[in-house]
């Protein structure tokens, strides 16, 4: 069907698993049919509230199903929207822990405080596994015998634009995309990780980012899921202002609950996408899932859960003797999926809503400055929690003057100010932090 057979010779050159290629068709196949990932508010409607499990109304559980979870880190970004190059997860969080530091310590303190084995596992790409792994050399303690610490996001081959050709740049690794964190139940089937988990007693696994350090084993959830026989749970909180341009929850006329992306919003719909009142529910790719349940979909749907197409266009440098053209740029197409969006596959899926402090993602460098500065801290258990009293700080930093971590280090290289008593900062211009410097109330510096 058009270029699909050249699609899968790359795939089989490449050495990619029958199982991907078979997900990839499945999507190019929908891709030729017309299918361009958009989901219309006519299609949707806003949740109802029975399908909502509020966090503050699950009461105290036991620590008896732990020993049934395993946690699998998302760990594929190499955060190039902050200058990165590498995984984001080494990146200095508190003092010289990075984010692999602290979610190891984490884990490992749970170990010891309720004497179960609980595997830590990590998704990577292909381009974070062996900077990841080199660096988890330092706690040998964290890995499991008879389980793998980490398994590898899939890859697809980009598409073009002009022709739906596979892209064939020189640079072979510019022909690639992660196929969004979608992939992860496809990975986790066709690397056999699924049924290892099975086979050893784990029923269950917490999956979220390893930038969001709000994201930790929480009991209480994990007994609510196994209490209401719940196949696939989605923690959501309740957007702000500063939520409204990210994926929302919705249902569906047939009432399971979906999520939605910005990226298959119509572009004549994007207002009324953002407005909070009307969509009130945001994604923090905080999952838990039965695996048993996952096995029976995957079985159900032949090993492709039918998720919905993200169509992600970008733009590929290319040298100008490339393609025989004298433009440098390529326009492409990434296939991609949300993993959050398997809530409407499952029979008995819920969204459960939790207190913010469950979501601490690091997707700029004003995030990363927060956290380095004296608002939060490392408690005990080695979860970063923000301080009694601190406030909510809103910062605006400039990206042409802090957009990249080497930029905010050189910033930062006297000292991190206190933001503790900060509504807001917006610093216009270039601006060098110091040691002792406090910012209280609402501030703004221009430089």
């Amino acid at each position: 069907m058009f270029h699909l057979e050249s699609f899968k010779e790359k795939m089989r050159v490449a050495g990619v698993n029958e199982k991907t290629i078979k997900v990839f068709s499945h999507y190019y196949i929908q891709f030729l049919n017309g299918e361009k990932g958009k989901l219309s508010k006519n299609d949707i409607l806003t949740p109802d509230d029975k399908q909502i499990i509020y966090y503050e109304d699950i009461g105290e559980r036991s620590f008896e199903n732990l020993k049934k979870i395993a946690i699998i880190k998302l760990n594929g970004g190499l955060g190039t929207s902050m200058g990165l190059s590498k995984a984001k997860s080494l990146l200095p969080v508190k003092g010289n822990d990075t984010f692999l530091d602290i979610i190891v310590k984490q884990t490992l303190i749970i170990r010891e405080k309720y004497k179960i084995e609980l595997p830590l596992i990590f998704m990577n790409s292909f381009n974070t596994s062996d900077d990841t792994l080199d660096f988890l050399k330092k706690y040998p303690e964290i890995i499991i015998s008879d389980l793998p610490l980490h398994f590898i996001q899939n890859m697809f081959p980009k598409v073009r634009k002009d022709d739906y050709k596979p892209l064939d740049c020189q640079i072979d690794t510019a022909n690639w995309n992660p196929p969004g964190h979608g992939d992860i139940y496809n990975a986790l089937s066709g690397c056999g990780l699924l049924q290892k988990l099975l086979d050893k007693g784990i029923e269950y696994v917490f999956v979220s980012n390893c930038d969001n350090l709000g994201a930790i084993v929480d009991n209480k959830i994990l007994d609510k899921i196994v209490e209401d026989n719940i196949d696939f749970a989605m923690e959501v909180c309740c957007r702000t202002e500063m939520d409204k341009k990210g994926g929302h929850l919705a249902q569906k006329i047939d009432g399971k609950l979906i999520l939605r992306e910005v990226a298959q919003c119509p572009e004549d719909e994007i207002d009324e996408f953002q407005n909070i009142e009307i969509y009130k529910f945001f994604n923090t790719n905080n999952l838990w899932i039965n695996l048993k349940a996952l096995k029976q979909k995957l079985l159900e749907y032949d090993g492709v859960l039918p998720l919905p197409l993200i169509l992600n266009e970008k733009k590929v440098g290319v040298r100008s003797s490339e393609f025989g053209v004298q433009n440098s740029e390529i326009q492409v197409y990434q296939f991609e999926t949300a993993m959050g969006a398997a809530i409407s596959v499952f029979d008995n899926s819920k969204a459960i809503c939790v207190p913010r402090n469950r979501f601490l993602p690091v997707k700029k460098n004003q995030d990363l400055l927060l956290l380095w500065s004296d608002s939060y801290e490392l408690n005990d258990d080695y979860v970063i929690v923000k301080k009694d009293g601190a406030k909510d700080t809103i910062l605006d930093l400039n990206n042409e003057f802090y957009g990249s971590i080497d930029q905010l280090k050189e910033a930062c290289e006297n000292g991190v100010p206190s933001l503790y008593d900060c509504d807001s900062l917006t610093i216009k211009g270039y601006v060098k932090f110091e040691r002792g410097q406090v910012f209280k109330g609402n501030c703004v510096v221009s430089n």
